[in-house]
C-alpha cells in the first residue's frame, strides 16, 4: 500500500507515491510543489520524463507563446494549473494547442497536480503546466 511522503509540518496536500512514474508530484502547497524529492517554488512544466522552469510567474503574465513551448512537447493533453484559484485564460491563449489536437484542461494548480498524477498512472502523454505564483 502506498504511503504518504513525510514532510515538514506544512499545510500542504500530500499525494501517495507511485513508483511506476519517473516524475510524480508528491505534494502541493500554495506557491510550491514537490516533484519526486525536489521542492519547486516557481512556475514549471512537468512531463513524465522532464521538469523545467516555465516563464509565466503569474496567471496575468500567461501568453500564447508560453503554451507554444508546451505544444512542442507533443502531449496528448495539457493540464494547465492557474494558481491558487481557477481562472480561465482568453481563448486566443489556448487556441494554438487546440488547433494541434492537443487537449487542454484548465484548473487550479492543486487540482492540476492531482489530475497529472492520475493521467500519468494511466500512461497518458500528459504535460502539466503549473503556475505557482
Amino acid at each position: 500500500m502506498p504511503r504518504p511522503m513525510q514532510m515538514r509540518n506544512d499545510p500542504c496536500m500530500r499525494f501517495a507515491e507511485d513508483s511506476r512514474a519517473s516524475n510524480t508530484i508528491r505534494a502541493y502547497a500554495a506557491g510550491e510543489i514537490i516533484v519526486n524529492d525536489t521542492r519547486i517554488a516557481r512556475s514549471v512544466i512537468i512531463t513524465p520524463d522532464e521538469v523545467r522552469h516555465w516563464a509565466p510567474h503569474s496567471f496575468d503574465e500567461l501568453q500564447a507563446q508560453h503554451l507554444e513551448v508546451v505544444a512542442d512537447l507533443r502531449p496528448e493533453v495539457v493540464i494547465l494549473g492557474t494558481g491558487v484559484r481557477l481562472r480561465f485564460p482568453l481563448p486566443v491563449i489556448t487556441a494554438g494547442l487546440q488547433t494541434q489536437d492537443i487537449g487542454v484542461e484548465i484548473m487550479s494548480t492543486d487540482a492540476a497536480c492531482r489530475t497529472f498524477n492520475i493521467l500519468l498512472a494511466e500512461e497518458r502523454r500528459v504535460v502539466a503546466a503549473l503556475i505557482l505564483g
